[in-house]
């Protein structure tokens, strides 16, 4: 995030009292998977603590990224998640995002140790 400020932000949330609960963090990208527009706004990040969750906080923060994404001309707003992450993607769901496909990233070591 500190090598290109412009196109990316942090949102934190905070109680009345005491440190941060959460934070969003938003980047600016040419393109993401399933969007058909660019730039698009994306979720790059995204955390709540267990404690503060389903209390609207979560959705809080993606609106404040979605709103600083509509502020830099975004149209459409892209995110991830494991497959596994069965959390996630039930928030993802319930804030108005679709599922556009899944995959399955790969590796492989090309150095001798």
């Amino acid at each position: 995030m500190l090598e290109a400020p412009a196109d990316q932000a942090c949102f934190l949330a905070f109680p009345p009292d005491g440190p941060p609960v959460g934070f969003l963090e938003v980047s600016q990208r040419t393109w993401a998977e399933g969007c058909r527009t660019s730039p698009v706004g994306y979720l790059e990040g995204w955390y709540v603590e267990d404690n503060w969750r389903q209390q609207g906080v979560g959705g809080a923060l993606v609106q404040s990224g979605e709103a600083w994404a509509r502020q830099r001309g975004c149209r459409e707003m892209g995110s991830d998640t494991q497959t596994d992450n069965s959390i996630s993607w039930i928030a993802h769901t319930r804030l108005g995002y679709q599922e556009v496909e899944r995959t399955v990233n790969l590796c492989k070591s090309l150095t001798n140790g």
